[in-house]
């Protein structure tokens, strides 16, 4: 509305409930029945680099595991499924294409994670 997108403004409030004045929460919660957001309703924390190496060496692993080597097709989506049962979808072609493309980038460390796979560099 006008420039202004009330959806995020509404999740902004609802999420930092707990920094609003009383009568901040008292006008959210009797003018527009507001209400605080519930724990399962909280976003997830975004994951960090070393996270998103993480599931993307486990995707790798898993592939190597199965197939042998480590020549996923560009557009190979590999799925994880995690100790609580959710499924990850990790996009394992395109993982292994930037490693290709970012090695002179790469850690050490991380280049020999990705050569004792048998990585085509």
């Amino acid at each position: 509305m006008q420039g202004e997108d009330l959806g995020a403004w509404v999740q902004a409030q609802r999420l930092g409930w707990e920094q609003l004045l009383p009568a901040q929460a008292w006008m959210l919660e009797n003018m527009l029945h507001l209400a605080p957001l519930e724990p399962s309703e909280r976003p997830q924390a975004p994951r960090t680099q070393a996270d998103k190496w993480a599931v993307n060496l486990r995707a790798a692993r898993q592939f190597h595991a199965r197939e042998g080597a480590l020549q996923a097709p560009r557009k190979h989506v590999e799925r994880l499924t995690e100790p609580d049962g959710t499924v990850t979808d990790a996009k394992l072609g395109q993982f292994v294409d930037n490693a290709r493309r970012r090695a002179d980038k790469l850690t050490e460390d991380r280049r020999a994670q990705l050569t004792e796979l048998g990585m085509r560099w």
